[in-house]
């Protein structure tokens, strides 16, 4: 299909004909800082041996990334590797023909690959319902709580002030707006923090049928009582200037980054950004709970991406993919990926490492992610969210919380209407994949 590269002559340390790599197409939807670490990692594989060469292009945000590998696979174009955030988990498994499992891949190039190594909140994503890994985790992420230590401080707040709970981020952006700031609380990935975190957080369903993991005639159930009193809640704040929308994916982040909010529901990954941008003191903090709701939290749940690996290739080109996809799981370089960006570590070696090279007690709060993740086994309500058309029912989700986030529409409304729009997607998708 494509896929010789001639190395350089330049490059060839011995004399002779130069050496034919075999090329591997990676597509993926990183810029600014994950960009520059991908490409670092790209790098690194490349040099670290001569039979291949991993090619990685930027394609677009996550839904343009997803679009653009569809639309290539159609075309006879598919990259080798094709980066699909979590919400086209169910999308990619029904596409039939399209994917080759990972399982397989591995198996077929006979590589060394254990799937138990991988940690089980992240592994369950991403598997069959009998165990065998379909995509690869690649970078996963979970909602945090980023605080601006500086602004609570010129605000006349103890800085190391409890906000383990909404009851108590309330009290406190009370006290941030009446001392002047002009964004106590922003967010970003509204739906994937406030709604779906939220459901499994408070062990509440998001969708029947365990989150769609139980089969596509799924119906959402995002419109319950526990959900309702939050964006009720966060409504009010809207209101009254204590919540700042800024967009639908991460467009708070650069509010916060310089130092506008004080505080900041983001993904974990934002420790990258955050690191090397923010010229304030900065904590992570668990995403909080509301007391009311539920005495202790459950596990908050995965975003991000998975690494899925495309029909259509050779065998030569699988051999490298496999190579390429251990290589991205090794210990060494998932502890790094891990501690230069905020992902979770995908592996239980990676974690391990990371703590015994002295990251956490070096980093205080870095950890709070993974501890978030694996404090307690899984629910039902907590171990995911596997539903058809989920990208477009998002974006339904998105529309009904900026009505209220405007006073145009109570959170009951919104809500039942979110439900209503997303199970008609849901139920196109059930037809299409019975």
């Amino acid at each position: 299909m494509k896929h010789t590269f001639l190395a350089s002559t330049c490059a060839l340390v011995l004399a002779g004909p130069a050496l034919a790599q075999t090329e591997i197409e990676f597509w993926h939807a990183f810029t600014g800082r994950l960009g520059e670490l991908v490409a670092e990692q790209v790098s690194t594989f490349n040099a670290s041996q001569s039979d291949y060469v991993v090619t990685a292009t930027h394609k677009g945000n996550y839904s343009e990334t997803l679009n653009a590998g569809i639309a290539a696979f159609r075309a006879g174009e598919q990259p080798d590797i094709l980066m699909v955030f979590e919400v086209g988990t169910a999308t990619m498994m029904a596409a039939s023909g399209a994917v080759k499992p990972v399982y397989e891949v591995m198996a077929d190039a006979g590589a060394d690959f254990d799937g138990e190594a991988y940690i089980g909140s992240v592994k369950g994503y991403y598997t069959s319902s009998d165990g065998k890994m379909l995509s690869l985790p690649f970078n996963s992420s979970t909602p945090v709580l980023w605080v601006n230590r500086d602004a609570l401080s010129d605000a006349g707040i103890d800085p190391d002030v409890d906000l383990s709970t909404w009851e108590q981020v309330g009290d406190v952006l009370t006290q941030l707006k009446d001392a002047g700031s002009s964004c106590p609380l922003t967010t970003a990935w509204q739906s994937w923090i406030h709604l779906e975190n939220f459901s499994a957080y408070h062990d509440a369903p998001f969708a029947t049928k365990a989150n769609g993991f139980g089969g596509v005639d799924t119906e959402l159930a995002l419109n319950g009582p526990a959900q309702v009193a939050h964006i009720s809640a966060m409504g009010e704040w809207a209101q009254d200037g204590k919540f700042i929308y800024a967009g639908r994916r991460n467009e708070g982040g650069a509010n916060f980054r310089a130092g506008e909010c004080a505080l900041f529901t983001e993904s974990s990954a934002g420790y990258a950004g955050i690191k090397s941008e923010a010229e304030f003191e900065f904590d992570v903090r668990p995403l909080p709970y509301w007391e009311a709701v539920k005495a202790e939290p459950q596990n908050t749940i995965i975003g991000g991406a998975s690494l899925w690996v495309m029909e259509g290739q050779t065998d030569e080109e699988y051999a490298g993919v496999a190579a390429f996809l251990n290589f991205l799981s090794s210990s060494e370089i998932q502890a790094k990926w891990h501690q230069d960006t905020g992902y979770l570590p995908i592996t239980n070696d990676a974690a391990k490492l990371t703590r015994e090279q002295g990251f956490y007690e070096a980093n205080p709060g870095t950890d709070v992610a993974v501890i978030q993740m694996t404090a307690k086994a899984p629910t039902d309500n907590s171990k995911g969210l596997r539903l058809g058309s989920f990208d477009q029912i998002r974006g339904i989700i998105d529309e009904e919380l900026e009505a209220v986030w405007s006073g145009d529409k109570d959170a009951q409304t919104a809500l039942d209407s979110a439900a209503e729009r997303g199970n008609a997607l849901l139920r196109r998708f059930e037809q299409a994949n019975r």
